[in-house]
């Protein structure tokens, strides 16, 4: 994928509604977003460490999650079922074909 498609100013608000939206559906899991799409809110927070190169990655997860993991983990995440953590990992070695 070129990184020409979208200039910067668009990637950057296509990405504010993104976090946006991923705040307002605590209702989703990460689980479930890992078994879906193959990454989750906590990837996201740890590609921006990466790219940032400044932020450790709790400072990331709490831009992501709108506050610090550790209440997010308690308020919106239950225990993994052994289907959706089956799932997550038959997703996820899908992301091996992209990078």
């Amino acid at each position: 994928m070129s990184d020409t498609i979208v200039t910067d100013a668009v990637a950057a608000t296509a990405f504010r509604r993104l976090v946006m939206h991923l705040q307002h559906r605590s209702d989703v899991e990460n689980i479930d977003l890992m078994g879906t799409a193959g990454f989750c809110r906590n990837c996201l927070a740890d590609w921006i460490a990466e790219a940032d190169g400044h932020l450790t990655r709790d400072q990331a997860r709490e831009i992501i999650h709108g506050m610090p993991f550790a209440q997010w983990k308690a308020q919106h995440q239950g225990e993994a079922t052994p289907q959706q953590i089956a799932k997550m990992q038959e997703s996820v070695a899908k992301n091996a074909d992209n990078h």
